[in-house]
């Protein structure tokens, strides 16, 4: 039936504040901004080597955003966990979990975006030991 993602939906309770996080922090290029009938604001983003969109939407007449923990994550793909860790900090959005080592040899963790929503970080390459 389906052939292809094209993209996700999270809905942010201020959009200048998640695009600055999403583009500034996190790298995401702005793709595409529109205004829907009902008054949402969207803002769609994409990884630099990906087609998937992030979809960004504030529509405040649907009420306060509230993300349970461990309700849902976006994972990413970095070249080195130590190196994100270092710009995180710098930034002032520090790793919210250790760096641990998945069973396939990856590493991974965890940084939390506005309006509590979770973001994994993965270094797909396996490091040397």
């Amino acid at each position: 039936m389906v052939h292809r993602f094209l993209h996700v939906r999270y809905r942010v309770s201020n959009l200048e504040k998640a695009l600055h996080y999403f583009v500034n922090f996190l790298g995401l290029k702005e793709v595409g901004r529109i205004t829907s009938p009902r008054g949402s604001k969207l803002v769609f983003l994409q990884a630099p080597e990906n087609g998937t969109l992030l979809e960004l939407c504030e529509y405040p007449d649907s009420g306060q955003v509230i993300v349970p923990p461990d309700l849902t994550h976006l994972a990413f793909s970095v070249n080195d966990l130590e190196e994100a860790r270092i710009k995180c900090n710098k930034m002032g959005w520090p790793f919210t979990d250790e760096i641990q080592k998945a069973e396939n040899g990856q590493y991974f963790t965890f940084i939390d975006a506005p309006d509590g929503y979770e973001i994994e970080l993965i270094q797909e390459e396996k490091k040397k030991e």
